[in-house]
């Protein structure tokens, strides 16, 4: 039987979420799958549990560290279902989230790529399952602290969509890669991810050359999933290294002539600014020394904000 959707998978040290991850996520579908994943030489014996407990799972257990656009990419390759659909291990499905999804894509067609609503475990909403595209306007705002200062205004901190709960449906700019429905034909379009992107910002990419192919990613409100954020990534200050290295990426890739320029030097105005707020705190505290994250993202910022 043809699967309806290939559900593509990557781990890392996923050995305490993956079990929960792929329990609710049978118990709670009616679609026909086939779960494909990739390990990315996880060390806590990831690959050996899910072997063990999960015979009919496709797994591939890498040697090295693919990161996650190859890692999805190689579970992608050996995907037959007519819908791809990127999740990550440390979630879990909050009602027939997959069913959800896949009834509303066949509603709406040509949309390309389809997300969702995440929660935390009190069921509040997790906003980071969907955002708006970079600007320059965007860049601005964090670049002078107002996305912190005015966190969720649809003016000063525009990517994160303002105050919206992700409870209607609604086009977007970003689907996240934590849950996505991909057609597979705009997959195969699109070429599925840049494998320069290592970790993070992948999904802006691909959302970002949907828009340019004409696509429009969307939000189904009914598909919810409880999203352990950072799960595999617990050394804050290496997960901000990535996060920024993949959004100055971004910007020399899709951006051109001064917006470019303007794009980099806001990324590093705004570390800047979040340093030396964190430089203030601490003296006027009289905390005891020791280094912000961000203080030492500035140090390194010739090397981040030259991207992938």
């Amino acid at each position: 039987m043809t699967a309806d959707v290939s559900v593509l998978i990557v781990t890392y040290n996923s050995r305490d979420h993956i079990e929960a991850c792929l329990d609710t996520l049978r118990a709670k579908t009616s679609a026909v799958l086939e779960v494909i994943i990739v390990d990315n030489a996880s060390s806590d014996a990831t690959a050996e549990f899910i072997a063990d407990r999960y015979p009919d799972v496709l797994l591939t257990a890498s040697e090295e560290n693919l990161g996650f656009g190859k890692g999805v990419n190689l579970a992608a390759s050996q995907a037959t279902g007519r819908y791809l659909l990127l999740l990550n291990p440390d979630t879990e499905l909050r009602g027939a989230a997959v069913d959800a999804l896949v009834e509303f894509a066949d509603r709406r067609p040509g949309h390309g790529l389809y997300g969702g609503r995440t929660v935390d475990r009190n069921g509040d909403v997790d906003p980071s399952s969907c955002w708006g595209l970079p600007t320059a306007w965007s860049l601005t705002c964090f670049g002078f602290g107002l996305t912190t200062l005015f966190k969720r205004s649809a003016v000063f901190d525009p990517e994160s969509l303002g105050d919206w709960d992700r409870d209607t449906v609604r086009e977007v700019g970003i689907v996240t890669g934590c849950l996505v429905l991909i057609e597979r034909g705009a997959w195969e379009h699109l070429g599925g991810f840049d494998e320069r992107y290592w970790m993070y910002g992948e999904d802006a990419d691909l959302s970002y050359r949907a828009h340019l192919n004409g696509y429009r990613p969307i939000i189904c409100p009914e598909a919810e999933i409880f999203h352990e954020v950072g799960a595999s990534s617990a050394n804050r200050y290496r997960n901000l290294e990535m996060v920024y290295r993949g959004k100055a990426t971004l910007i020399r890739q899709h951006f051109t002539a001064w917006r470019r320029a303007h794009g980099l030097a806001m990324l590093q105005l705004g570390i800047a600014v979040r340093a030396a707020g964190y430089g203030a705190i601490k003296t006027a505290k009289r905390a005891a020394p020791g280094e912000d994250p961000y203080v030492q993202m500035w140090k390194a910022r010739k090397d981040w904000s030259r991207g992938y």
